[in-house]
């Protein structure tokens, strides 16, 4: 038995390294200078490709409507009264024509405001802290404190993150009422707030959407909530469980689908995730990652598809995009909740895990990328895909750059391997990969609402400007990729913003270093 935690303790160790990027060999194209100005300019020649086209049409037709003369005016509207039936039939061809493009168009989402829940100063738990009240727990053997040591000091955290009040309590006190306490803190002060800030009474609330992949009570989430604010009886609500860390974005997927069949209506997302009843107390070092990774928080998001609401919205939803390739075992078992082999319920990920969230999000973003992508990035990658695949040509595959898509991103902050994972993927910048890591830093893995911390960084930092493109990203289990694209509708003020980061925000970007010294 203690060979075997030993092996599964070596895999998790290295599947959560943080490794030096190697040197290559071959010489970096987009580290020269000459290249770089060629793909602007060829990014700028196809982008504005039909302007070039019509720039020489418009010439030749200013110059022959300049020939024209009253004369030639007059006989071309008797024309049109001698043929006054075609008139009329084309008019009501055109107006049935725009009549059924409207009715088939997408009632369009706005995302009026969200909020963020914050823990209080003394739910913070410094590193220092988490070991001591593990090791008061009794329940973890000197093997695996060493190895819980190894993964926080690796993990990306800061001092400052939250756990629920059970924690902190001796002897730790995980039950019902602890963890029906810590909802109630999280999701009802996100929402108080949230109410608060954009001034909608909770009896205009038509939609009610609930994410919490571990802890799911009866009564549900959903209906504590409509308990709580006394919404209206014919509420559509809804409550999704065991859906992880990408179930945030699952609730405005289907927050947009509701929205389409009900018009003029307001909806409510909360995302949130409970660790009162979700603590690992085993010895099995796969389990034990989540320990230290996952903290506590919440975020209430309020989404509208009133057109009168657009004037004070602050972003427009563009797309979303579900994957899931469950039907995988490799994907469906890589994060899975199980016991162990002494009887203790916990939360499994394996080894595969980074692999496998790589395949996940080249399904997505082969998905996404026509939706967002510029032409001249989607005619490099068929050009890739034509020559590999037609001509058996030995060329590396083309890795579209998101960068010309979005202006910001928000990467679920899962942990230092998962972000360090894709920032090499998708090649984003310290500067773009900021919001995920001082959220990481700040408030730690706070599941499907880390997305929204970050998004509340880039406003607190000034950020988000009149039509900037912000794609959020996220991984669960299961195991799913999923997107959600936003266009901002107007300028963020910080001033006068209020959220978690808003009274500390000039203390950021700190430094985190890879291996934290804070337990040495």
């Amino acid at each position: 038995m203690k060979d075997k935690y030993q092996e599964q303790k070596n895999e998790v160790l290295s599947s959560v390294e943080v490794t030096e990027n190697k040197n290559n060999n071959l010489p970096n194209s987009h580290e020269s200078v000459k290249f770089k100005y060629v793909k602007l300019g060829y990014h700028y020649l196809i982008a504005n490709f039909m302007y070039l086209i019509l720039i020489p049409f418009l010439v030749v037709s200013s110059a022959q409507l300049r020939t024209l003369t009253v004369d030639d005016l007059k006989e071309l509207w008797d024309q049109l009264q001698y043929n006054v039936l075609i008139v009329v039939l084309c008019s009501s061809l055109l107006g049935f024509l725009l009549g059924i493009y409207f009715m088939t168009q997408s009632r369009t989402v706005y995302l009026v405001d969200f909020a963020l829940h914050k823990g209080r100063d003394d739910q913070k738990c410094p590193h220092e802290i988490f070991m001591q009240k593990s090791r008061l727990t009794s329940f973890f053997t000197e093997p695996t404190m060493t190895f819980q040591t190894k993964i926080l000091e690796r993990s990306g955290l800061g001092q400052s993150t939250y756990l629920p009040d059970a924690f902190f309590t001796v002897p730790s006190n995980p039950c019902m009422a602890e963890a029906r306490k810590e909802v109630e803190a999280v999701v009802f002060g996100a929402v108080d707030q949230l109410l608060a800030k954009t001034g909608v009474e909770a009896k205009d609330i038509r939609i009610l959407v609930v994410n919490s992949s571990l802890f799911n009570p009866m009564p549900s989430l959903s209906a504590m909530i409509v308990n709580r604010y006394k919404l209206r009886s014919n509420i559509n609500s809804f409550n999704l469980g065991g859906m992880g860390c990408s179930a945030g974005v699952i609730s405005i997927d289907l927050v947009k689908q509701l929205l389409q069949v009900q018009p003029k209506s307001y909806a409510l997302v909360v995302s949130t995730e409970n660790m009162t009843l979700n603590w690992y107390t085993g010895n099995n070092p796969s389990m034990l990652v989540t320990n230290c990774l996952f903290r506590m928080g919440g975020a209430a998001i309020l989404l509208s598809n009133r057109w009168s609401d657009r004037r004070r919205s602050k972003y427009q939803l563009a797309h979303t995009v579900r994957t899931h390739i469950g039907a995988d075992d490799r994907a469906f078992n890589c994060v899975f909740q199980e016991e162990d082999e002494a009887g203790k319920v916990g939360v499994s990920l394996s080894k595969d895990l980074m692999a496998i969230a790589g395949e996940a999000l080249k399904s997505n973003i082969t998905t996404l990328g026509p939706m967002v992508l510029p032409m001249s990035e989607q005619l490099l990658f068929f050009a890739t895909l034509v020559a590999r695949n037609v001509f058996k040509m030995k060329i590396k595959p083309y890795i579209p750059d998101f960068k010309l898509a979005f202006e910001h991103f928000c990467i679920h902050a899962g942990g230092r391997a998962v972000l360090d994972g894709l920032q090499k993927k998708l090649e984003l910048s310290d500067w773009q990969m900021e919001p995920s890591r001082m959220t990481l830093y700040r408030f730690g893995n706070t599941s499907s609402s880390s997305l929204w911390y970050e998004l509340g960084y880039f406003e607190a930092k000034g950020r988000v400007k009149k039509g900037d493109r912000i794609w959020q990203i996220a991984f669960g289990s299961g195991f799913k990729c999923n997107s959600a694209v936003w266009r901002s509708l107007r300028s963020v003020n910080p001033a006068k913003e209020k959220s978690p980061w808003m009274d500390e925000i000039d203390g950021f970007p700190v430094h985190v270093p890879k291996v934290s010294t804070s337990l040495a």
